[in-house]
């Protein structure tokens, strides 16, 4: 093996690859041009003077020397991620971007107010604010800020809770009219439920409820938590909301407060070597004290 220095582009291009199995896959997952993926790993190759992946009836496998090339250039991978997070935590000014990740229900009902309020009184920090109900990769600054509905795990960063939420059933007042208000669990079993197309969380609630129902139970299915409650605001049935959210629309009701539903904690994250730049501490306090606001409303 030729022990000169790798351009790191092409471990780049190697780890784009190995990781994704296929050319094709590795361009749709980058953004780099397939054309100049393979020959990023062809160079690597020859600069290496051993093959690190095999054509398979799938894709591209690694070969032994692919697969412990692979563990280097991560570990290479995750040391540059941590060097640019150590640059960007050492800036003193208070000004520059912040990115800010949220659910897309945080993103779309709470913070527009918080960030409104951190533009007019520091404007030369810019916010980057990514809707996702995807948990995005701190270490690798996919975000600065993660603002998530559970508490986060890995290593290296500063977690915060800020809120408890309070849920609650809902439906629309106009679908009440309809259907009846429910005064027992029977009555509310009969109403229609919107549900969700993967996630278990409606049917873990009910069954702490000693109500064991499946997928099936709810006619109507939707994963995205701006839709599903689109679709319980249009009156398609019965569906959880965070009270504060769903108190201020008049254009449904809750219900069944017989039933309980466990708060929803909303929890901060930030890299640890990132928390003491002035624009990522700033930004984290506006959160932390607009959350502190709504939780308290």
């Amino acid at each position: 093996m030729d022990a000169r220095a790798i351009d790191w582009a092409l471990l780049q291009s190697f780890l784009h690859v190995a990781r994704a199995g296929s050319l094709s896959a590795a361009a749709r997952a980058s953004g780099v041009s397939q054309p100049t993926l393979g020959r990023h790993v062809r160079a690597l190759q020859d600069h290496l003077r051993q093959p690190l992946l095999s054509r398979s009836p799938t894709g591209q496998a690694l070969t032994p020397a692919g697969a412990a090339l692979l563990a280097e250039a991560e570990a290479m991978e995750a040391a540059a991620a941590r060097i640019a997070l150590a640059a960007a935590g050492a800036s003193a000014r208070l000004e520059g971007t912040v990115r800010v990740t949220a659910s897309r229900i945080i993103a779309h009902y709470h913070l527009p107010p918080i960030l409104a309020r951190l533009r007019r009184e520091e404007p030369g920090i810019q916010i980057e604010l990514v809707a996702s109900d995807q948990p995005e990769n701190l270490l690798f600054r996919e975000a600065d800020i993660a603002l998530r509905m559970f508490r986060p795990d890995s290593g290296d960063l500063t977690v915060q809770k800020l809120a408890d939420l309070p849920l609650g059933l809902y439906a629309a007042c106009r679908y009440l009219d309809r259907s009846g208000r429910p005064e027992t669990l029977d009555d509310l079993l009969k109403l229609d439920f919107v549900g969700y197309d993967r996630s278990e969380l409606m049917l873990r609630a009910m069954a702490r409820n000693g109500i064991e129902v499946t997928r099936d139970f709810f006619p109507l299915r939707c994963e995205d938590q701006l839709v599903h409650w689109a679709l319980v605001r249009a009156g398609c049935g019965v569906g959880g909301m965070q009270v504060g959210i769903a108190e201020s629309d008049p254009a449904v009701e809750r219900i069944a407060r017989f039933v309980e539903l466990p708060p929803l904690p909303l929890w901060l994250a930030v890299p640890e070597a990132l928390r003491h730049a002035p624009r990522i501490a700033r930004v984290r306090q506006a959160l932390a004290a607009g959350c502190a606001r709504l939780a308290a409303a």
